[in-house]
């Protein structure tokens, strides 16, 4: 059996959005079968919905099953991690612009805020994704808005993932001009030995 990727984007995202499309062609290109589902109501993602969403393209989990999320999306697969029954195990896990403690810059919007209190105050149990997880790498941008550089913490010393931080890469997103992410491609393939 191939080895599958499931890019999950972040909120208010979807699949054609900046470098997903690009990442889908290039690791299809090494012979990865490449999903990118969309996320349902992206522009007020709750986790009751975008796990099970998630959960329901994956269909069932194996050491040749790899992630990359973007920004909510790490969250998503996290938390879809942090589900899966006792022994199960997938190959590996690439988180761009993830985060676990703080976001910043958002806007003072009522719903923009209840999303973040949503997500953050979740209880989530790293313990358990880890159980899962065979290697992960995250990704952080030194000027990125949203995310600050402290989100690393969690990721490193909580999930183990090895930690790369880009410059001037914002917040990786399509809006902002970013139709291309080699440092996601090669982590990737890092991680899955390809």
């Amino acid at each position: 059996m191939r080895k599958r990727v499931f890019i999950a984007h972040g909120w208010g995202g979807n699949p054609q959005e900046g470098w997903f499309p690009w990442l889908k062609r290039e690791l299809e290109k090494r012979n990865f079968e490449v999903f990118v589902p969309q996320l349902p109501q992206a522009d007020k993602p709750r986790i009751k919905t975008w796990i099970p969403a998630l959960a329901k393209v994956i269909t069932k989990p194996d050491s040749k099953t790899y992630f990359v999320g973007h920004s909510m999306g790490c969250q998503t697969i996290a938390r879809y991690l942090e589900n899966l029954p006792k022994k199960e195990k997938v190959g590996g896990a690439v988180f761009v612009a993830g985060f676990f403690k703080r976001l910043t810059g958002l806007e003072s919007d009522p719903e923009v805020q209840k999303t973040d209190r949503h997500w953050l105050n979740a209880p989530i149990d790293f313990k358990k994704i880890k159980s899962h997880l065979n290697k992960s790498v995250a990704i952080f941008s030194d000027d990125d808005p949203y995310v600050p550089l402290d989100n690393q913490d969690d990721f490193r010393d909580k999930l183990g993932s090895e930690i790369i931080v880009k410059h001037n890469m914002d917040h990786f997103s399509g809006s902002r001009g970013f139709t291309k992410l080699p440092v996601a491609l090669k982590a990737v393939l890092d991680i899955s030995g390809k």
